[in-house]
Parts: structure tokens; C-alpha cells; sequence
């Protein structure tokens, strides 16, 4: 069985990370998609509140299973027996972080590889800071995150605001 790992924030999920995490669960066997910490940035969710917005949203995906995890993405990859990272990419600035994280990653452990998805057209514009900035300002949030967790993001925004 070919498992794979797409690791991000997910501050909220997007459909951009929808789109990534339906196409890798056509891919591999299996899919974990693991909210982690970036200690660059300001989460508006707890880990344990965005794990449970992304249930809800892949629901319906059979082989995807959302978790999270501290400490190194390769020793994550290890613990679940998966072989690949999935990261999506929108842009060239993109890539530039990713494929230095990919070099590292290969340095800790040539085993896991990372596969790049390259987004949508329609998603490349869209990134959970934008959702968050336009949920601050009350905007129509549906072209841009499951329907499911519109009214999480809207009253986790005014609760904050």
C-alpha cells in the first residue's frame, strides 16, 4: 500500500488544499493529511479545532485521515509508513521554499520523497491568509473554503475581531 503524508497549517482549509488532497487521494492507497505547527505564524484555529474543520470536509474520502503532529515531518512519514510528501504549489515563490524543504527532508531520511502538485488555476490566487482577511471584512466566503466551515470561519473571525 502506497501511503502519503500532505502536511500544512490548513488556517482554514481552502478549497485550494481540497483540490490537492482530492487529487493525492487519487494517487496513493492512503493520505494523511497532518496539521503541524509553523512557528511563523498566528493561527486563528487550534490544531485540534482545524483537524476537526478537515474531517468534516473529507468526509467522503474513503482513504484520507487527518491528524497532527509535532516534531519532524520525516519522522511523521516514518511513524505512518509513508513513502511520499505531498505539497501543493501556486506560484514560483512557492516552489522556492518547498524544494529547499524537499533537499532537507531528503537529507534527513532518501527514503521519502515529495511530490509536487501544482494547484488549480482557479485556486492560485488563494491562500488561508487571504480567507482569513476576507472573512474579517464580511465577504462571501463560498468560492473559497467548504461550505461546511463557512460559519466556523465566520464566527471564529468575530469572536477574534
Amino acid at each position: 500500500m502506497k501511503s502519503a503524508v500532505y502536511p500544512g497549517s490548513f488556517d482554514p482549509i481552502t478549497l485550494g488544499h481540497l483540490n490537492i488532497i482530492k487529487r493525492a487521494a487519487r494517487i496513493f492507497d492512503k493520505v494523511y493529511v497532518c496539521v503541524m505547527k509553523n512557528s511563523e505564524k498566528n493561527p486563528l484555529f487550534t490544531r485540534e479545532e482545524r483537524v476537526e474543520l478537515i474531517k468534516r470536509t473529507v468526509k467522503n474520502f474513503p482513504n484520507v485521515e487527518v491528524e497532527t503532529a509535532e516534531g519532524l515531518l520525516v519522522s511523521y512519514c516514518r511513524e505512518r509508513d509513508a513513502s511520499v510528501i505531498v505539497k501543493g504549489l501556486r506560484a514560483v515563490s512557492d516552489f522556492d521554499w518547498e524544494f529547499q524543504m524537499a533537499l532537507a527532508n531528503r537529507k534527513i531520511d532518501p527514503a521519502i520523497d515529495t511530490l509536487f502538485l501544482t494547484a488549480s488555476e482557479k485556486y492560485t490566487f488563494l491562500s488561508s491568509t487571504v480567507v482569513k482577511e476576507m472573512a474579517k471584512y464580511g465577504a462571501d466566503l463560498r468560492d473559497f473554503v467548504p461550505r461546511e466551515i463557512i460559519e466556523d470561519i465566520v464566527n471564529k473571525t468575530r469572536s477574534k475581531g
